[in-house]
């Protein structure tokens, strides 16, 4: 079968269609035949050597991909989901060497796979599991009660995004970043406030809430830049393991989606949220296998705003 992976390091030329021998599901899991994976930031560091570490252990090619949508051709025996064949279905994926999404059938876990969203197309469906886990990780680690206020930078992501639609659902007060262009698109996406994105936006955000906002996702990686906009007491969540040094009784947390790997109910809760219209899903382009690195440049050239996706 077809896959997209690296079996040298490098920039996007080398991501390269390779075959793979065919997979089986064992008991408890579940083979998908894989039509849309989608293209996100972690997925560039699998093929530029950043995880040259973890990856050394096993063999290339190494495949990227963390978002996976298709159909499910096999069930093992054991599985107790209520998944059949011929279910349309999204995974989220936790690569290691060639597992990875950017293949054109994968076998997983049981619970790590369930219902795409109902009138959703593949390539639709996969933009949701990682980031959608991702932001309901960082929700559940801030622990924000209605009625209090949350700051989001990054707002115009499909991270971001999926935390403005996810708190506003739960009662939350959001104030969020953009650009002058993301501007609209930030406040279509359910921000209370929106900021001028930049190195000050701690003082933009506290403009409008002097004591600081009770908790802060920051998906633009500013780190101790934004640290700032958080009350004393409050709490700051980052997707990329940054820790902030001890002060003010901020609670500091990393938001290390690969935990939630498996956590069948909580992204069955998203998918109900986008059947409800509570959350949106954005489809930037599509891209074929062949077009893999060029849609690693276009994530990496930046401004990408929707999810870019590899169809099989």
């Amino acid at each position: 079968m077809r896959a997209v992976g690296v079996n040298v390091h490098g920039g996007p030329e080398a991501l390269e269609v390779v075959d793979l021998p065919e997979v089986n599901a064992g008991p408890g899991e579940v083979r998908i035949r894989v039509y849309a994976a989608a293209v996100n930031p972690t997925d560039t560091m699998a093929r530029n050597g950043s995880r040259a570490e973890q990856q050394k252990l096993d063999p290339p090619p190494y495949v990227p991909g963390m978002d996976a949508a298709g159909i499910v051709d096999q069930v093992g025996e054991g599985v107790a989901t209520g998944v059949e064949v011929g279910d349309a279905v999204m995974a989220m994926v936790v690569p290691k060497a060639s597992h990875g999404a950017y293949r054109e059938q994968i076998v997983l876990v049981a619970r790590a796979v369930l219902p795409a969203p109902a009138r959703t197309t593949h390539i639709e469906a996969c933009t949701l599991p990682m980031n959608g886990l991702t932001a309901r990780l960082s929700l559940d680690l801030l622990g924000l009660t209605p009625g209090q206020t949350l700051g989001v930078t990054g707002a115009a992501g499909a991270y971001g995004g999926y935390v403005i639609q996810i708190a506003r659902a739960e009662g939350l007060t959001v104030i969020a970043d953009a650009s002058a262009a993301d501007q609209a698109l930030v406040k279509s996406l359910g921000a209370d406030i929106v900021v001028r994105r930049g190195d000050d936006v701690a003082a933009r955000i506290r403009e409008h809430f002097p004591d600081g906002v009770d908790g802060l996702a920051d998906g633009a990686v500013q780190k101790g830049l934004v640290i700032p906009a958080v009350r004393d007491g409050g709490g700051f969540t980052s997707v990329r393991g940054f820790e902030g040094e001890a002060q003010r009784g901020i609670t500091f947390s990393t938001t290390w989606v690969r935990t939630y790997d498996g956590e069948y109910e909580k992204l069955d809760r998203l998918r109900q949220q986008v059947e409800a219209g509570a959350i949106t899903l954005r489809v930037a382009d599509t891209y074929s296998p062949e077009q893999a690195g060029e849609a690693h440049r276009r994530l990496e050239a930046g401004g990408t705003r929707g999810r870019l996706v590899i169809t099989f």
